[in-house]
């Protein structure tokens, strides 16, 4: 068996004002083929899943490049096109192959480029011919478009959000192409649109035990895989939406029965799925009547992970102005006052301009007397699924009784040592401030007390309505309620 595996992933929030070249991919992890290195990463799971299941099996696995980008704003079309045309060329130079397989995202959009993703596994299957079984991983977050699903023998994606699940889905798409390379299966897929748009938190009703249900259906009665797209809401193509994707093993009538079936049942209780968003002053107010610490607020809008500048200072400036202390908040994207902190030293007292520069969402920059904690070269947290996530330098500062997590590369909370490799007791807290919008949940939710999203301005708005589609259907749900 010979196996080709390849990623190149972003998450595209079309509305961001941050562009994603070149530069974007290599921060967050570039590798070129056969420089992967011995840990997973975020969109390799196929790659990594590969490597496992080849122990002991006379399998050969060539992998290609993998790059990946922190969620922003639209790739540029020189990146995208040099990036894919490597992909390519390194499946071309593995010879022919029994398997490729890719890890995604779904919802990476560049200049000319509504549908990355389809794009690139078209390409691939123009190479390596209809025999070649194809398998590709995506997040749930992602536009699941007919070029994708017509170019892939399977499409699997993610069921848990947060994402914590992203090697046992590579596991089952390995599993499911391997069948299929040796004609144990006869796949046969449908598609069932649910005319919606939503975003699922697995970690609570009704998703969990929805999710729970799927993972019991899948290996019986001819049921080989089941995803939901959850579709990613920021994101103006025309195949943005909620879908099911369903195969079943040569019963077509089933597949396309059970996925209807499934995408009613979501849309059932669609109006269960998103939390409640208190604004700021509302937010703070539950957290400190709530008594029993530390308590987690969620800056959903602020979020890296979905294209957001994660600099903005709206919870940060309720919280001075009210004089909360027992605070810690992060992290913010922010180079300049990085290196400022390092050009003064650990211990040094110093007027800091913090956040507020990069668009008018990220709101008024914050003027601040900080103490300088601590300072970190090329530091990481603890990513999804164990995954290394990058924080680049970092600055960690104190002002008020307010601790500040300050880093050079884009990214969202998601390990608790985002704090705690600087020394921070998160148990000694009252109120720990994340941007992010979900996938903090993982780690943050075995220390917090209570957990609350809240409602901020932002790059990522949970108001829909109010977003400038111009591509997008707005005749789904709630657009066109």
């Amino acid at each position: 068996m010979k196996i080709f595996s390849a990623s190149l992933a972003t998450e595209t929030n079309t509305f961001s004002p941050i562009p994603t070249g070149m530069a974007a991919y290599k921060a967050r992890g570039f590798y070129p083929a056969g420089t992967h290195p011995d840990r997973m990463q975020l969109f390799s799971g196929p790659l990594w899943a590969a490597r496992q299941r080849a122990q002991g099996r006379d399998w050969t696995l060539i992998e290609g490049l993998t790059a990946g980008a922190t969620p922003a704003g639209t790739t540029t079309r020189v990146a995208y096109e040099t990036l894919r045309d490597q992909v390519l060329d390194d499946l071309r130079n593995a010879g022919p192959v029994d398997i490729a397989l890719f890890g995604l995202h779904g919802a990476m959009v560049a200049d000319g480029y509504d549908d990355c993703e389809g794009d690139l596994v078209s390409r691939a299957r123009a190479i390596v011919g209809p025999d070649t079984v194809i398998g590709v991983e995506l997040d749930p977050h992602c536009h699941m478009t007919k070029l994708k699903t017509e170019s892939a023998d399977f499409v699997v994606c993610f069921k848990e959000y947060p994402h914590t699940d992203i090697l046992d889905r590579a596991y089952d798409l390995v599993d499911l192409c391997v069948a299929k390379a040796e004609k144990r299966i006869k796949p046969t897929l449908a598609v069932y649109d649910c005319n919606m748009i939503s975003i699922m938190h697995t970690s609570r009703e009704p998703m969990r035990g929805f999710v729970d249900k799927l993972l019991a259906m899948e290996g019986h009665d001819g049921i080989l895989s089941i995803s939901i797209a959850h579709g990613f809401p920021w994101g103006d193509v025309p195949d943005m939406g909620s879908k099911v994707l369903v195969y079943t093993d040569d019963n077509a009538a089933q597949a396309a029965e059970l996925a209807e079936k499934l995408g009613q049942e979501i849309i059932g209780f669609r109006d269960e799925l998103a939390p409640v968003y208190p604004a700021p002053d509302a937010a703070l107010d539950q957290a400190l009547a709530h008594g029993d610490f530390p308590v987690v607020l969620a800056d959903s809008a602020d979020n890296a992970g979905g294209g957001a500048p994660s600099d903005s200072n709206f919870i940060l400036q309720r919280i001075l102005e009210r004089g909360v202390t027992g605070v810690a908040i992060g992290p913010y994207w922010d180079p300049v006052a990085v290196s400022l902190c390092f050009e003064a030293g650990v211990g040094a007292q110093m007027n800091l301009r913090v956040g507020g520069k990069v668009a008018p969402v990220s709101g008024d920059p914050l003027d601040l007397s900080c103490r300088v904690v601590a300072l970190a070269r090329q530091a990481e947290m603890t990513g999804l699924a164990g995954t290394p996530a990058q924080l680049g330098d970092v600055a960690v500062v104190e002002t008020q009784g307010v601790t500040l997590v300050i880093t050079t590369v884009r990214n969202q909370a998601m390990g608790t040592d985002l704090f705690t490799q600087f020394g921070l007791d998160l148990s000694a807290l009252k109120l720990i401030v994340v941007k992010s919008s979900q996938h903090f949940y993982a780690s943050f939710s075995k220390i917090a007390k209570k957990v609350i999203y809240v409602e901020t301005p932002g790059a990522i708005t949970q108001d829909y309505k109010s977003l400038p589609y111009f591509k997008a259907r707005r005749d789904i749900w709630p657009l066109a309620s």
